[in-house]
């Protein structure tokens, strides 16, 4: 399921709500900083502050105009999905009365149907968020006779997508109410005071006694009670843990790096990129779509823009697009694409693949696309970010932040998106059939779960990484959709170990690159399927034994199954069997994971690399 990976808070008890709640968002910000904003129920009602951007600017207005005491409140970090982050779209959303305040982590998928209910009946929206409609549905509930819990169970019953909802109403001010559907909520247990947050982090410092809450569930927290219910209404016995990590660390889910908890976040990152791409109808969406189907018939040639790893997945692109659409696809780095007069008119469509949609370089390249009249269709992580408001076509990647510098749930996710791309634009030209399509989804959602498979095998990975650290480089080959992939695990080699790697196309290592091959040089080499594509691998089974006889040391990444590479091989790495050109979503997973534990056997800080930025945001 698709969720907006938002930070959320509520808690009741014996201190300050709002000192509990600000620390508790302070320490899920890495969750979300577009905005951030809370509420609080004091002298029997409910009193909210919320300002775009990062956390500090609604510190610093709560300093200005600062909030009634109060023992009761829910506070909310956002990552944009549904509206721009202004002050209007940030949670917390209220009702008309302001007696019902909600915050929201995810997506409502039937928002629009229920907002335009709403507004037939009177109801006037201040946001263009999602979140909204649940705060007048359970406003109307509430007037209607219902208990506070109840009103949350009979609205959830009406909500399509993924979400947790947090509720406080002014009539109960002891009472915090959420609700969850896959999307984290965790319960904190203390002592004459309860937490619910999206993360433990939030309330670690508080106490470390906690309460899972399952998939369709209610909870009630109080001072003194948690109850907790099915979407039914049945009582349900939640499971209670402790968590044995302290504050620092439970920012990172008791992972020793943000890159290794990223990693490991992948699986969900893909399922949710691929949510709701598939309308009632069978047909593919973007998220924002503003050209015609028209307009896309008449594209004659595709040029994909990127920087870095977005780079090496708008490789892989140029082999979904011209093997579903027949049309010519170039991909170029955008730093060097305006420099260089490239051909571009108003048949281009040019795709800009940016996982912080800052991107100096791509923006850059984008208004000189658009100067030429080139159509543009924007892929990014970040709602509201320029290159997807300057774009004519959206398709977002639902990643989440990622706080680690070196990118690894973006990438895939990136992946995800160009292939969806590929199909969509296949879609509208006719050059792919319904059936086609819907066989392509179905091996796409096969994803998730394939690489949960390899991140489960990843331990001998690790092991190799440590005992190879002291090597001087590392060479990386593939061959098709296996080129990128080489290219991406040299780079994170780079970027996180500060060790000399480099990625080659296979065919090319005859033409020079072989002379550094000598006894003992490590060359991670990704094999392609043997299935569908068998020149392919023969191919690159002919590379291993050159590389073989010259005395290098073979890694080899391959499908299970694949026996025609063990006599060659060092070390094999497993993958699942899958379609040749979805490949990279699985066999770049072992190469992250390769590089993070080579830069930490080598001493060196794996979430923040020397040098490097998250989003560069400089030509």
């Amino acid at each position: 399921m698709l969720t907006a990976v938002c930070g959320i808070v509520g808690y009741t008890g014996h201190q300050q709500a709002l000192d509990v709640v600000v620390d508790g968002l302070r320490r899920l910000e890495y969750r979300g900083y577009d905005s951030a904003g809370v509420a609080i129920v004091a002298d029997g009602a409910l009193a909210s502050a919320k300002r775009a951007g990062k956390l500090a600017n609604l510190e610093k207005a709560l300093d200005g105009e600062p909030l009634p005491t109060a023992n009761t409140g829910l506070g909310h970090t956002r990552w944009a999905t549904h509206g721009a982050p202004t002050n209007q779209n940030a949670h917390p959303h209220l009702d008309e009365s302001g007696r019902v305040a909600v915050i929201h982590n995810g997506i409502i998928e039937n928002f629009a149907r229920l907002r335009t209910e709403l507004e037939r009946s009177g109801v006037r929206f201040t946001s263009e968020t999602d979140t909204e409609v649940v705060a007048h549905l359970l406003a109307a509930e509430v007037a209607a006779g219902s208990e506070l819990a109840e009103a949350m169970r009979t609205v959830c019953g009406r909500l399509d997508g993924a979400f947790t909802l947090v509720a406080v109403h002014a009539d109960v001010p002891d009472r915090v109410v959420a609700a969850r559907r896959n999307s984290p909520l965790v319960v904190g247990l203390g002592d004459g005071e309860n937490f619910l947050a999206s993360d433990v982090s939030a309330f670690i410092a508080h106490t470390r006694d906690a309460l899972e809450v399952g998939e369709e569930q209610i909870v009630a927290i109080t001072p003194d009670e948690v109850t907790v219910t099915d979407f039914a209404g049945g009582a349900v016995e939640g499971r209670r843990f402790h968590v044995d990590w302290d504050a620092s660390a439970a920012e990172k889910d008791g992972y020793d790096y943000f890159m290794l908890k990223e990693i490991a976040e992948q699986p969900k990152a893909v399922s949710n990129t691929l949510l709701g791409r598939v309308g009632a109808d069978g047909l593919l969406s973007m998220d924002e779509m503003r050209l015609s189907d028209e307009e896309l018939r008449e594209v004659d040639k595709v040029v994909v823009i990127a920087c870095g790893t977005a780079y090496h997945a708008g490789m892989v692109t140029k082999y979904a697009i011209e093997h579903w659409t027949r049309i010519p696809c170039e991909v170029e780095l955008a730093s060097e694409f305006r420099y260089r007069d490239p051909v571009v008119d108003r048949q281009t469509l040019v795709v800009a693949v940016s996982q912080s949609g800052e991107t100096m370089d791509t923006l850059m390249a984008l208004r000189y696309a658009r100067e030429q009249g080139a159509k543009v269709l924007a892929i990014c992580n970040t709602n509201g970010s320029t290159i997807p408001r300057e774009s004519d076509a959206v398709l977002y990647t639902y990643a989440g932040p990622e706080v680690a510098v070196a990118s690894t749930k973006a990438f895939l996710t990136q992946l995800i998106a160009c292939y969806l791309v590929g199909l969509y634009l296949g879609q509208v030209r006719g050059t792919k059939w319904g059936d086609e399509i819907r066989s392509v989804v179905r091996d796409l959602s096969d994803l998730p779960s394939k690489v949960d498979q390899v991140l489960e095998t990843m331990e001998p990975v690790r092991a190799l990484a440590r005992a190879l650290a002291s090597s001087t480089s590392v060479l990386f080959l593939g061959r098709h959709v296996g080129y990128p992939v080489a290219l991406e695990g040299a780079l994170k080699l780079k970027e996180l170990a500060y060790m000399h790697a480099e990625g080659f196309a296979a065919g090319e290592l005859k033409h020079g690159p072989i002379a550094l091959i000598e006894d003992g040089v490590p060359v991670i080499i990704v094999v392609p399927s043997p299935k569908g594509r068998s020149v392919l691998h023969d191919k690159i089974v002919s590379n291993i034994q050159e590389i073989r006889a010259r005395g290098a040391r073979t890694i080899v990444v391959a499908e299970e199954g694949d026996e025609d590479v063990v006599p060659y091989a060092d070390h094999v790495v497993r993958v699942p069997e899958c379609p040749v050109l979805l490949q990279p979503v699985m066999s770049t997973v072992p190469l992250q994971v390769f590089a993070c534990e080579m830069a930490s056997a080598r001493g060196f800080d794996v979430d923040q690399p020397r040098n490097l930025a998250k989003s560069v945001t400089v030509e």
